[in-house]
């Protein structure tokens, strides 16, 4: 029983999501939802609201007289609640069947806020505007937007799950040093350069050009112009594509012989299942949309035609199916030698090439320099606002090159570029003129408190501008021509015609066991991860119907499959406390984690004291990038020589002696650092 909320101080509803049994719990509470004219979604958002309403206020009760929050509390049916307060949201995290705990919860908070920075950029900074962007008074642009945001926290869950390159939260390449190269030489030479020629590109430009066989990494190029992609926001854009296609093994990597045996047998009678949405997007609806689960509702029943009515207007009123060439808005990290820019608006491509094999194109859209300026104003504003709360007042300075004077000379400047066409520039333009006849004119404060509320306002603005220009629906007009796509698609489809079968194979069985046990006698499973590169090994741990691990796909893989997510665990909650080492004997197995620096030639540098997670961050590098601010907290000891960090899991049996396990340990790291077994980047 799970659910997710985000709602504003004022106990408004601006995201849910809930699993079926969560769904089924609040019907039996509040009584089945009725169509009273705006239908069954609009009477459940009512009952969520009257549910949570009691803890928003409280919450918000709490900050305004103890200037404290819950963080989070336990019920009496052993529900856990888990807050976070996010400028003017709350973002609530429940579960009530013991299958996740605070951390897990407070990391899927982190993990929509991640979702909603990628998808909505700089209009995150402004409280007001994200509360607009989230809850869009247009019916159906909610129910599109949401159902978006719920499929996306749908399959993080599904891959953090099954995926241990999710579990660990870092990329995991497929391991083919000679198909690498001669992709990464193809997209370099061939691909990119022949779209960024291209005349069909309407102004964008490719920095970026990858291709994932399911979840893993065959091969990655940038541009040379181009910032690095950031292993958070690879991430996020790898869950992005898996939502958008999402990677099915038992269907995507049958073989012709595999259908045949599957309908050659005359005696194999069985019932059709009713046919997958068309849209990506309903997979992630309650499946208690209409009051009953799936698995309740019999194969063949006579329904009642009020019902059936009710069903094809609901179907009816869905959202008309997105143009498949129309791309993805999404805002990432980027440095350049003009600094560093948190949110940049880019296109993502998300093409298809076969079922489980996808190439995705990363551009630069023309108007970037627009939102370069505004987070350059963004960052001027809120350091303005901090020194006049911190009570740093004083006049202007007339003369002199100065912060605020280049702000006043670059906002004017940015403002006549824009012009005044636009209701929101007109809205700038008017937070600037308050702004600048308090603080220049002579008879004006001057920098002193009475700014901060303009300050606000300008920071508002700013952010509604962004919106105007790269989060409405006008902003996707300008992209890489269906046809220059298609050619591109073609491009790799010819490439790796005849890998298709042999990566989707590949995919399922990365690395083998079977390589190490000679070597270490009575290692049962490792995952090695390299932080600064944001880069994992394991061997495979897949286990569906069609297709198992080394271990099998009985009990025993799953149990081992358990102690693994559980160490997991137990080593992110060692490290939160400040230990970068864990051994543990749990049953029939030795369980260790290990936590190193080394510089660039290998050599192991001192342990020092690890600083904690501040907010109550989660351990981790797709919401909160932790092991970044750790290298750069190590580094500044280090600062002559290039600081990596690593991290060893491993799991034996419990008959081998401590020292042997240990032994072990040190001599796997030796060998997965060497440059013949990492993958190329």
């Amino acid at each position: 029983m799970k659910c997710l909320l985000v709602a504003s101080e004022s106990a408004e509803v601006l995201f849910y999501w809930t699993d079926p049994e969560f769904h089924i719990r609040v019907q039996e509470q509040y009584g089945p939802t009725s169509d009273d004219g705006e239908g069954p979604q609009h009477a459940f958002e009512d009952r969520i609201n009257t549910l949570f309403a009691p803890i928003i206020i409280s919450c918000s009760t709490m900050v305004d007289r103890l200037r404290e929050s819950y963080t989070t509390f336990c019920t009496e049916s052993n529900d856990i609640y888990v807050l976070h307060q996010f400028e003017e949201c709350l973002y609530i995290a429940v579960n009530g069947d013991g299958e996740e705990n605070e951390d897990d919860l407070r990391r899927k908070i982190f993990v929509i806020k991640k979702l909603t920075e990628v998808m909505f950029g700089m209009v995150t900074l402004s409280s007001t505007l994200l509360r607009k962007e989230l809850r869009p008074q247009d019916t159906e642009q909610r129910r599109a937007l949401w159902r978006r945001l719920q499929g996306l926290l749908e399959t993080y869950s599904r891959l953090r799950e099954q995926d241990q390159s999710f579990l660990v939260e870092a990329v995991e390449r497929l391991i083919h040093p000679t198909l690498c190269e001669q992709c990464i030489e193809f997209l370099e030479r061939r691909l990119v350069q022949q779209l960024n020629s291209s005349a069909e590109r309407a102004g964008e430009e490719v920095q970026h050009a990858f291709i994932l066989v399911h979840t893993k990494l065959l091969a990655f190029y940038s541009s040379r112009n181009a910032s690095t992609l950031s292993s958070s926001d690879l991430l996020t854009l790898m869950l992005m594509v898996q939502h958008l296609h999402p990677s099915n093994p038992e269907i995507d990597d049958s073989s012709p012989e595999d259908i045949q045996d599957t309908t050659a047998d005359p005696e194999v009678f069985y019932t059709p299942e009713p046919s997958p949405p068309e849209h990506p997007a309903d997979w992630c609806s309650p499946s208690v949309e209409l009051g009953r689960t799936d698995m309740e509702a019999p194969m063949f029943q006579f329904v009642d035609p009020d019902i059936q009515m009710a069903e094809d207007s609901l179907q009816t009123l869905q959202m008309n199916p997105p143009d498949p060439a129309t791309p993805t808005r999404v805002f990432l990290e980027t440095t350049l030698k003009e600094g560093f820019f948190p949110m940049m608006p880019h296109s993502m491509y998300s093409l298809p090439l076969w079922p489980g094999i996808t190439l995705v194109l990363i551009t630069k859209i023309p108007s970037s320099q627009v939102a370069m300026s505004i987070y350059h104003f963004l960052e001027t504003v809120a350091k303005l606002e901090k020194r006049l709360k911190d009570g740093q007042e004083g006049a202007v300075p007339q003369r002199g090159h100065t912060p605020i004077q280049d702000l006043r000379s670059k906002m004017d400047k940015f403002i006549r570029v824009l012009g005044n066409n636009e209701i929101q520039t007109s809205l700038l333009q008017k937070a600037w003129a308050e702004f600048k006849a308090k603080a220049f004119s002579r008879g004006g404060p001057g920098l002193s408190r009475q700014l901060v509320p303009y300050c606000r306002n300008l920071h508002t603005q700013l952010c509604g501008v962004f919106r105007q220009c790269f989060v409405s629906g006008s902003c996707s007009t300008q992209r890489l021509s269906p046809s220059l796509q298609d050619r591109a698609l073609t491009m790799v489809q010819d490439k790796l015609l005849d890998w298709k079968d042999f990566l989707l194979v590949k995919s399922k069985r990365n690395i083998t066991m079977v390589s190490y046990l000679e070597e270490f006698p009575g290692l049962v499973h490792f995952i090695y991860v390299d932080r600064a590169a944001g880069q994992m090994i394991a061997p495979s741990l897949n286990m569906t119907e069609r297709a198992s691990s080394e271990l099998g796909k009985g009990p025993l893989a799953q149990y081992i499959k358990s102690k693994v997510w559980s160490l997991v665990g137990t080593a992110r909650r060692y490290l939160q406390k400040g230990y970068t080492t864990v051994t543990q004997r749990d049953g029939d197995y030795y369980l260790c984690y290990f936590l190193w620096f080394e510089n660039e030639t290998g050599y192991k540098l001192e342990v020092v004291d690890i600083p904690s997670p501040p907010d109550s961050a989660p351990i981790g590098m797709l919401a909160w990038d932790y092991y970044r601010k750790l290298l750069r907290y190590y580094s500044k000891s280090h600062s002559s020589e290039v600081v990596k960090c690593y991290e060893l899991f491993t799991m034996h049996l419990g008959v081998i002696p401590s020292d042997y396990v240990l032994q072990h340990c040190s001599q796997l790291a030796r060998k997965l650092w060497e440059p013949s077994r990492i993958p190329l980047l």
